[in-house]
């Protein structure tokens, strides 16, 4: 990637994390902080990374992907709504009555998803079950998954893991965000994980290590992940909780509720001067 293309999906980022707190906040509940801390993984797999046609959304050959952490799904609805998959103008029915877009994320209703998920563990096992899918058919698409830190706490998630290297998931990236805060607070204090390289390693997973916020670690990390082969890969990408609002960087209350008005009002305005900055580097 050049320096351009690099501002160019940081533009998408930013606005992506816009997105989830105007969402949040029109649906007057939510989940913004992890909605922000995986933005920038979520702009380049829906930007660079993956096979997908928001024109034709169940292609038989795209790339699939799976929010295990559905609960933080606020700025992925802002990211397939600037890919094209609907209007960004849903966003501001966000956990409504009957709308498209829900708390969780719905393969029924919604354009670009392709697992409905929430109750934590079960992405990760989906996509396993997708990605054994390809081997059986001999398809050629791959199958991402993002996990949070505290979601893998959950034993469902290490089933999963011996599942994928079981059956030599070589087509199954697994990221997790790793913002370092749950709902009830620091995960090492909640149910410590680390070291999480060295359990995703003896799991039989290719384990790479990044900063999740920097697009070209995350891109050197997939293309590492296409060139291993016989076992699935892990990226463990640290992030910042709330990452791009000054208030939520970090904290832990911004795990689960939505902005006031003028929460949004300071909210907006920081993440459009961040938009208009980039766009004057163009």
């Amino acid at each position: 990637m050049n320096s351009s293309e690099i501002t160019q999906l940081k533009i998408l980022a930013a606005k992506a994390r816009l997105g989830a707190v105007i969402g949040t906040f029109h649906g007057k509940s939510g989940h913004p902080g992890g909605s922000l801390s995986a933005a920038d993984i979520f702009t380049y797999l829906y930007f660079k990374e993956m096979n997908v046609d928001p024109a034709n959304p169940k292609m038989a050959d795209r790339d699939r992907f799976v929010l295990s952490k559905g609960h933080c799904c606020p700025s992925l609805y802002a990211v397939l709504a600037l890919k094209g998959y609907f209007d960004w103008s849903e966003l501001e029915k966000l956990r409504h009555v009957g709308a498209m877009l829900q708390g969780h994320p719905d393969m029924k209703g919604t354009p670009g998803i392709d697992m409905s998920s929430g109750s934590l563990g079960q992405g990760i096992s989906a996509a396993c079950g997708m990605a054994l899918a390809a081997k059986l058919d001999n398809k050629d698409y791959r199958v991402y998954t993002v996990l949070g830190d505290g979601e893998c706490e959950e034993g469902q998630v290490w089933e999963a893991a011996m599942f994928a290297s079981h059956n030599n998931l070589d087509n199954l990236v697994v990221f997790v965000d790793q913002n370092g805060l749950q709902i009830d607070g620091p995960v090492q204090e909640v149910c410590g994980i680390e070291p999480l390289d060295k359990k995703f390693e003896s799991f039989g997973f290719e384990v790479i290590k990044i900063d999740g916020h920097n697009f070209e670690e995350i891109e050197n990390a997939l293309n590492k992940a296409k060139t291993t082969k016989g076992k699935p890969t892990a990226v463990l990408a640290k992030t910042v909780k709330g990452k791009g609002v000054s208030f939520m960087e970090n904290q832990v209350g911004w795990h689960g509720k939505a902005c006031n008005e003028e929460e949004l009002a300071v909210a907006t305005k920081e993440l459009q001067e961040q938009i208009e900055r980039l766009e004057a580097e163009l």
